[in-house]
Parts: C-alpha cells; sequence; structure tokens
C-alpha cells in the first residue's frame, strides 16, 4: 500500500533479548497497537523486530468506563481497563491474521489472581507450537494488575507478589516481566520478577496520573486516574533500565516509554535495553515504530555503530561498576538485592550508578 513505511534491513540492528532472536530492536508496546494486525496498513509487520499484543486475559474483559484517554501536555493519560475478547477468541480471530502477517509476536498476558496467570500462560504456551501460533515468540507478563487475593494491591507493587506470578507463568516460552515505575525502588521489584523466574525484564508501564475537568472539579476520565504514557514518561524508563542494567548486567531488557524517535530508541539502548518499544507515539503517527527504526539505522550508520556493540558497551559498564550484582546466569537471591548509595540529585557522569532515591511510593 502506497501509505507503508519500509525500512531498511541491515544486519547491523540485529539483537537478542535472551534466547529471542530479532531482526532488529524496535517492537510495538501492548495496549498501543490493538490485538492483532491494527497497524498492518501502515507497514510491514515483519519488518519489526517485534509486535506485541495488548494484553489479554483468559476470559473476555470489558474494560473501564468512557472517557477512557486523555491528551495532556507532554503525553496521555489513559484508563482503558485492559478490554480484551479472551484468549480464547483471540487465538482463533487475530491470531492466524499475525501468523499470516510474518510478524513475530509477543503475548502480553494479564489476570486478577495467580492462577489466572498460570492459566493465561498454559493456554499461550499450548497454542505456541501449533499451526498459526508459532510466530509466538515470548510472553510478556503484566504484573500492573490488581490482585483480588491481596485486597486490589498490585501486584507489580511487590516482589514477593511479582515473583508469585513469574513462577506461576513457567512454560516452554521465554518470559519478561513488564515491570510498574510506581514503586521506591524498580530494583528490588525487578529481583522478584528474577527469582520467580522471569527471563527479562520489561520497563516501564506507566506512571499513576489524574486529570481534573476545571468546571466540574471532577476526573477527566472515565475511571477516576489513569496510567500517564508518552514523552513525559521516556527519562523514568531510561533511570529505571540504566538502574536494573547495573544491578543485574546479563538480565535481558526490554525498554519502553515515550519513545518517539530514533534518538529515544538510541537512549534507552545505551542505558543498557537490548530492544525497545514504541506505544503513545503510534496515537499521533501509526507510522511511527517503523519511523523510529528508520531513524535509529540512520543513527547507527552515522556513528558506525551496530545495536550488538551498543549492547555490549552497556554491559561492559554494568559489569565495571556493579561488583555486588549476581553474575548474569546466576538467579538472585534476597541477599543479593543490589543497593545504591544516595548522593546528590544532579546529572550522573557516564559511568557512574545512578543512585536509588526511593521516591514516591506505592502509589507513585
Amino acid at each position: 500500500m502506497s501509505g507503508r513505511v519500509r525500512p531498511p534491513r541491515s544486519a547491523g540492528l540485529a539483537t537478542q533479548v535472551g534466547g529471542v532472536e530479532l531482526t532488529n530492536p524496535v517492537m510495538t508496546a501492548s495496549g498501543t497497537s490493538g490485538h492483532g494486525t491494527e497497524l498492518a496498513e501502515y507497514g510491514a509487520l515483519g519488518d519489526l523486530g517485534a509486535v506485541v499484543v495488548k494484553s489479554l486475559s483468559v476470559d473476555p474483559w470489558p474494560g473501564n468506563p468512557a472517557p477512557r484517554v486523555h491528551e495532556v501536555g507532554a503525553g496521555m493519560l489513559n484508563s482503558v481497563g485492559l478490554q480484551g475478547p479472551g484468549l480464547a477468541a483471540w487465538l482463533e480471530h487475530d491470531l492466524p491474521a499475525l501468523h499470516a502477517s510474518g510478524a513475530r509476536v509477543v503475548v502480553s498476558i494479564w489476570g486478577r489472581t495467580v492462577a489466572d496467570y498460570a492459566r493465561a500462560a498454559e493456554l499461550v504456551a499450548a497454542a505456541s507450537i501449533t499451526g498459526a501460533g508459532t510466530c509466538i515468540a515470548a510472553l510478556e507478563v503484566n504484573v500492573s494488575c490488581p490482585n483480588v487475593e491481596d485486597r486490589s494491591r498490585m501486584f507489580a507493587h511487590s516482589a514477593d507478589a511479582t515473583a508469585q506470578v513469574m513462577a506461576a507463568t513457567a512454560c516452554d516460552l521465554p518470559r519478561w516481566a513488564k515491570l510498574s515505575p510506581n514503586v521506591p525502588d524498580v530494583v528490588e521489584i525487578a529481583s522478584g520478577a528474577l527469582e520467580g523466574g522471569a527471563d527479562g525484564l520489561t520497563l516501564v508501564n506507566t506512571l499513576l496520573g489524574l486529570a481534573l475537568d476545571t468546571e466540574s472539579g471532577r476526573p477527566v476520565l472515565g475511571a477516576g486516574g489513569g496510567g500517564l504514557s508518552g514523552s513525559a514518561v521516556h527519562p523514568v524508563a531510561v533511570r529505571a533500565v540504566w538502574e536494573c542494567r547495573g544491578a543485574y548486567p546479563g538480565v535481558p531488557i526490554v525498554g519502553v516509554g515515550g519513545v518517539l524517535t530514533g534518538r529515544d530508541a538510541v537512549e534507552l539502548l545505551l542505558a543498557g535495553a537490548d530492544a525497545v518499544q514504541v506505544g503513545t507515539a503510534t496515537f499521533r503517527d501509526p507510522r511511527a515504530p517503523w519511523k523510529v527504526l528508520r531513524q535509529l539505522a540512520r543513527w547507527c550508520d552515522t556513528h558506525g555503530a551496530t545495536v550488538r556493540d551498543i549492547r555490549t558497551q552497556a554491559r561492559l559498564r554494568a559489569e565495571a561498576g556493579s561488583s555486588t550484582a549476581p553474575t548474569p546466569t546466576a538467579a538472585p537471591t534476597a541477599t543479593q538485592t543490589p543497593t545504591a548509595t544516595p548522593t546528590s540529585d544532579g546529572p550522573a557522569a557516564p559511568d557512574a550508578p545512578v543512585p536509588s532515591l526511593n521516591e514516591g511510593g506505592r502509589h507513585g
């Protein structure tokens, strides 16, 4: 189609997230490109590193009341509420088209109990070895969901709860834990995810936010608060990736948050990501993932670098600066949770570890 963007193909863009080999590091982000081939009109899905589908639960879920999306100064608030058709319907209606498109697919799953997550992982893993399911490359486990067995506290706000979810989703597919930035120390939650068996980390989900109607004084979104995404979140994502890479030099990391340009992607890669996801930018321009890929390719050409070069340097930096972190092949233990000494709030030198200031709290 005339409106489709075809980015360059180059061996210099190849990367891997643990055992998942990708032709390039640019993926879509869950929740921003639908459950299937909605973006295929704008670019070849097979040209991207992977397509991450909107989070799916075992059963259909209606989501939150409207309005669900609200544009704010430097981003977007959303409270869609994980609306979805349920995994059975998705496997029947959306997966075959994704397979036919040539896309590599990462399936994002969610649940309200640990058992919900376990069942979702079981269904996806079973589908991945037959027919159209062979395009499924990994599971992304979205733990930013209320645990109805623990007074609706977010799984992602507790290292123990995150570990329980990751242990319950054990299957033959690689699993990436998608973590929340709304915690005092994301490295602590990452430790729980890895203890539970996560093969990698996706950093980060949205920040909690609220917008009010200045006439009525009531929340603009139908469910009240929402998740802030877009360019405002980018520095938060960069810091989370930097801290987790410093803590765990060998752990696969996917960076997500405010990737609007190729330079944004490069910044996350330099911080320690193995791949990146493009999300909110697609609401403004559905061709954004392909444009980011094209700009990333130009940056690499201009700087005489490959994505693997960037990844290697980030790991070497982390290994040199984190003598207390566990080895890449060792599962972290409670005694191995890295800590950082707070310094100033000013910018850090390129090779300096960024301190964990433990600001914010469970609700951001």
